[in-house]
């Protein structure tokens, strides 16, 4: 039998082995172990902890729900879950935030599509997918495990500025000045426009929703998203 104190020193590790390979130790081990052997070894590290946190979730008992969860609820986080999905799948294309291998970045000439709500938008569909899933399973695991989503999402995204404006001191601060962090401010700001959204985010988007809380009947035994009244 399993406990929440599991989920969360699963959840700690996972968290934390993120922040501490992603920045203060990843200088002095791709010193010694080279840049391969170190996205090697991140990538084991993640998995073992996603892992060892997927285990002690699955093992963990059901606490009480600290609220009750009503169809209106379910309404707002399937809307939600869909704009996540759009916000994933349209940062999978044209991404600055993506490794470059040390070869330049491409930036785009305005921000527009995800980049125009916000220039983490896989961040932010993370962080919306974590409160989500607390909002309509507000059990203690799923508490923990929620908030270690949006912590690592969340700060990792404002980590990755600071990073990014460390090594790319010419390109980053200028793509700052057309985006934002916070979704939609960028566009209040007049720094963006709203629109642009490809194919790939949309209807994308709306297929990895459909799918995705489909499957959440045959993976968890719990209906979600339309398919929660169908």
């Amino acid at each position: 039998m399993g406990s929440t104190y599991a989920v969360a020193a699963a959840a700690v590790a996972f968290v934390g082995s993120h922040f501490l390979l992603s920045h203060p130790l990843r200088g002095r081990l791709v010193r010694v172990i080279g840049e391969a052997g170190f996205l090697g070894f991140y990538s084991l590290v993640a998995a073992l902890t996603l892992g060892w946190m997927v285990m002690a979730y699955g093992k963990a008992p059901l606490s009480a729900p600290l609220w009750p969860v009503g169809n209106a609820l379910w309404a707002v986080v399937t809307v939600f879950m869909l704009i996540a999905s759009i916000l994933l799948m349209g940062s999978l294309i044209r991404n600055p935030a993506f490794p470059t291998g040390g070869r330049p970045g491409s930036f785009p000439e305005a921000a527009r599509g995800v980049y125009a709500v916000t220039r983490h938008p896989m961040m932010w569909s993370f962080a919306l997918w974590g409160v989500c899933h607390v909002a309509v399973f507000p059990v203690a695991k799923s508490i923990i495990v929620g908030a270690a989503i949006v912590v690592l999402a969340l700060v990792g995204a404002a980590l990755q500025d600071r990073k990014k404006e460390r090594i790319q001191p010419d390109l980053w601060p200028a793509w700052e000045s057309k985006t934002s962090y916070l979704p939609f401010a960028a566009i209040v700001a007049g720094r963006a426009r709203l629109g642009g959204f490809g194919l790939h985010a949309l209807l994308g988007g709306l297929v990895v929703w459909l799918v995705a809380t489909w499957a959440h009947t045959p993976v968890t035994g719990r209906a979600a998203g339309i398919w929660h009244w169908l």
